[in-house]
């Protein structure tokens, strides 16, 4: 019989951070500032998942990003901030976390069971 994905009971922090929860999940928050770049939103996401394995390794992760800033006419994002949440997001972090909440997608969970193989180092390849 197949076993039923785990889907956490998730609240967003009060704080960025990580924190360990009372239902044995690892939250992960970060706050994108308006004048952070995509590259120093990349490296600081990256680091805090690879972060959060360190400190709780193969613990069920739930990733929060709120952006401020960075409007546009793409779903409400600028370019960057769009390619931020639809395509690095879904290529990179969202294998590494049960469940995830970006501003433009909301909250998601993972449908296969998250990864704890997380590449040392992120290399970010231009267009």
């Amino acid at each position: 019989m197949e076993e039923s994905p785990f889907i956490p009971d998730y609240s967003k922090p009060d704080a960025p951070g990580i924190a360990m929860n009372f239902d044995n999940t690892v939250s992960i928050y970060h706050i994108v500032q308006q004048d952070d770049t995509f590259e120093e939103a990349v490296g600081t996401v990256f680091h805090l998942l690879k972060k959060a394995q360190q400190d709780y390794p193969d613990w069920p992760r739930v990733f929060y990003v709120d952006i401020l800033g960075h409007k546009g006419d793409r779903s409400g994002f600028d370019d960057d901030f769009y390619e931020f949440q639809q395509e690095f997001w879904f290529s990179t972090i969202a294998h590494f976390v049960t469940a995830f909440e970006v501003p433009m997608l909301g909250g998601l969970v993972n449908p296969q069971p998250q990864r704890n193989d997380i590449p040392d180092e992120l290399v970010l390849k231009g267009p």
